[in-house]
């Protein structure tokens, strides 16, 4: 190939990460997994989830112990990027060419499908993806498919193989548009045997693929090629804007944030009325000069064109109208329902057009992708990875559209090949054997005292059962070392740490707002913030006073507040659970302060009840008592004041609550926060000014 390009263009090259000696001491499955880990760490080389690798590589067949060779490809669902070996499928490959004798052309490919588990070597439980033949049928012994943005800027585009030819001469060919599938293999083993000179070949409005005769090799020239195609599209930079002009100014930073934490529970609303679903919010350059400029609305209509882009972002994106120099936010809000309405229509009078007798039935109509010019872009989808993957796919179509609009004219997939692929009956067989979702799945849930041991418990439970938490404490230290704890078990996606101050009313209404931008909105709110002391009334100080009700009576009522008002904006209903204590409902001498506050809660709560129930929010009350481990509450004073009450030392004090309890059991975080996930669960759904007494007996607080 051509000499790479000047330094300037070299900034953007993809760089060559091989490692020989790593290399070295790796067998040649663990050199696949390798070389796609490489590739799957870059998003211009492609996006999570997308693409795949393979090697046919020599093995013992377990029934014969004769070498055969055997196709080690990237299985279903898998992702290049972070796989491990057990993310390839494998398959004998003297059988899985035997299958083309048995092809009964185009129109019948799908059947193949069902053919490749009898192909499998080794007894290997990972399922064979659509692209099992494009890698299967090809005489080469190391085989790459991404979607790059430069080559996908060029798959895409009106004259793309003209492009193709300009930028790479012989060296990559081109074959039109094909569903991926068994055709498209038997296209691609064609195109191979007929160019036997060639590296690679650009599939039209999907993406490429290359080859090699060593791992290595196979990993260089994709790189190759992608790079030259980034550098070729760099040297046509300049002149007019391939988005157009700008068209509004986009806002500031925290007025981004402003607008999307006002417009995401709103839009949540309107589409989780039978599934609930999490947003994400991008606000990234890529975003900013697309949603700023006058094609937004041409180029969006257009819908994506790599077939991954397209199954995460759906046929096209929502556009928001927006002026957000001269329109507020409360304007935005005013037109969200009738925009909402609009394009379930429209997507209703796509199923129409395009369905099929056989098409499975219409699924969710709402968007996925939605843009507010000069604010950036919403997605949507059942769980925080999924939205979060879904923009970034998205971002991958922004960059394609921008390069194709620079060299020629963009296009998207036709929409009736658009409907195939997304209506594609195999991909409904794939949707259907998706497990069931979680209890708590969707749903969004914000805790306050989340750095403790109640509340690390609680944020464990619920994001078990599916939700995505937001860890709020006043303690940054163990905020953010609860939030690595519970990121390790539910991934990183699912939960973020906000420090809060209970006592702080701007506090608490940051907390909110973050929460509505980075989740999209909220289902679970759990006041659990804390302090305890102890004091005889006349040693009681006003000091100490105040600081109860700050924290347990004020910052409950600051708290309650703000989730109720995410909550209406919503209309979905919801949770609020405070956890209270034994001391809510019965005395104790020595602790007024405590005691009394406390009760506010319980009452509190009863208020909420009332107000809420129209709404479908239900409020309830967990009672815990002499939960010591994992509490920072009686890691202080508070220990040794109760220890000196009962004249023992503060080691003493588990057994001496144990013992004091009816059933004689102590109580940990972990039997709290299995009261507040049935408050908060789908079990509940009837209850609501309830208490639950988590104290293993106490006589004098039962309720009344």
């Amino acid at each position: 190939m051509e000499s790479m390009p000047s330094a300037i263009e070299k900034a953007l090259l993809l760089e060559n990460k091989w490692d020989d000696a790593h290399a070295s001491r790796l067998s040649e499955p663990e050199i696949l997994r390798y070389r796609s880990n490489l590739l799957g760490s870059d998003k211009r080389i492609t996006n999570y989830g997308g693409g795949n690798t393979s090697s046919k590589i020599s093995m013992t067949d377990p029934l014969t112990r004769q070498q055969v060779p055997v196709l080690w490809v990237k299985g279903s669902g898998g992702d290049i990027g972070t796989m491990g070996l057990d993310g390839f499928a494998t398959l004998n490959m003297d059988k899985l060419r035997s299958l083309q004798a048995l092809y009964r052309g185009q129109q019948f490919e799908d059947e193949m499908v069902d053919m490749y588990p009898h192909c499998t070597h080794g007894l290997n439980p990972r399922a064979a993806s659509i692209d099992t033949p494009l890698h299967g049928l090809l005489d080469k012994l190391h085989v790459d498919h991404m979607h790059p943005d430069a080559v996908i800027a060029i798959a895409a585009s009106a004259d793309s193989r003209e492009l193709t030819r300009k930028i790479y001469g012989d060296e990559i060919g081109w074959l039109p548009w094909v569903r991926p599938g068994f055709e498209l293999g038997v296209r691609l083993q064609r195109f191979v045997r007929e160019n036997p000179r060639a590296k690679g070949v650009v599939l039209e409005a999907h993406g490429l693929f290359t080859w090699g005769d060593t791992q290595k090799q196979c990993y260089e020239t994709t790189l190759e090629v992608i790079n030259r195609a980034i550098a070729w599209l760099a040297e046509q930079a300049g002149g007019k804007h391939p988005f157009g002009a700008l068209k509004v100014a986009p806002l500031p930073p925290e007025k981004r944030r402003e607008i999307a934490a006002t417009v995401m529970p709103r839009i949540r609303g309107l589409i989780s009325a039978t599934v609930p679903k999490i947003g994400h919010f991008d606000d990234s350059p890529a975003v900013l000069e697309f949603v700023s400029r006058e094609k937004l609305e041409t180029l969006a209509a257009m819908g994506t064109s790599c077939p991954d882009h397209f199954l995460r972002t759906k046929i096209r994106p929502l556009v928001l109208a927006f002026d957000p120099a001269a329109e507020t936010a409360g304007e935005l809000l005013f037109r969200l329902a009738k925009a909402v309405e609009a394009y379930r229509a429209d997507y209703q009078a796509y199923y129409e057009r395009c369905k099929r007798p056989d098409s499975p039935p219409m699924r969710d109509p709402n968007a996925v992708v939605y843009l507010i010019p000069g604010v950036g872009m919403i997605t949507f989808a059942g769980d925080k990875a999924t939205a979060r993957i879904s923009g970034e796919f998205y971002v991958n179509a922004i960059n394609v559209m921008r390069e194709s609009s620079r060299v020629s004219t963009y296009r998207g997939l036709p929409e009736q090949e658009a409907f195939d692929i997304e209506y594609w009956l195999l991909e409904e067989a794939k949707l259907q054997r998706m497990p069931k979702p979680k209890a708590l799945a969707g749903r969004i849930a914000l805790i306050t005292g989340a750095g403790g041991g109640i509340g690390q418990a609680t944020a464990k439970r619920l994001m078990d059962e599916g939700a995505c938490v937001v860890l709020c404490d006043i303690d940054r230290e163990a905020l953010e070392a609860a939030r690595q704890k519970l990121a390790v078990g539910a991934g990183k996606d699912n939960v973020q740490a906000l420090w809060s101050d209970v006592t702080q009313e701007s506090s608490i209404i940051q907390a909110f707002h973050d929460t509505n931008w980075l989740f999209g909105g909220l289902d679970i709110c759990v006041s659990n913030a804390g302090i305890a002391s102890a004091a005889p009334i006349e040693d009681t100080t006003l000091e100490l006073w105040q600081r109860n009700m700050d924290i347990l009576s004020t910052g409950y009522f600051l708290v309650s507040r703000e989730a109720v008002r995410t909550l209406k904006a919503q209309d979905l209903g919801g949770c609020l659970v405070l956890v209270g204590s034994k001391n809510a409902l019965a005395a104790s001498p020595g602790a007024a302060a405590y005691c009394t506050a406390k009760a506010s809660e319980l009452h509190l709560a009863r208020c909420l009840a009332l107000e809420g129930a129209p709404m479908g929010i239900r409020v309830n009350v967990v009672n815990p008592d002499a939960v010591l481990r994992g509490s920072h509450i009686w890691q202080g004073e508070w220990a040794d004041q109760r220890a000196q009450q009962y004249n023992a030392t503060p080691e003493d004090l588990e057994s001496i609550y144990r013992e004091r309890s009816l059933l004689k059991r102590s109580v940990f975080p972990e039997d709290v926060a299995e009261a507040i996930a049935f408050f908060v669960s789908p079990r509940s759904a009837k209850s609501t000014g309830n208490i639950i007494n988590v104290d293993a007996g106490n006589a004098a607080a039962f309720t009344r």
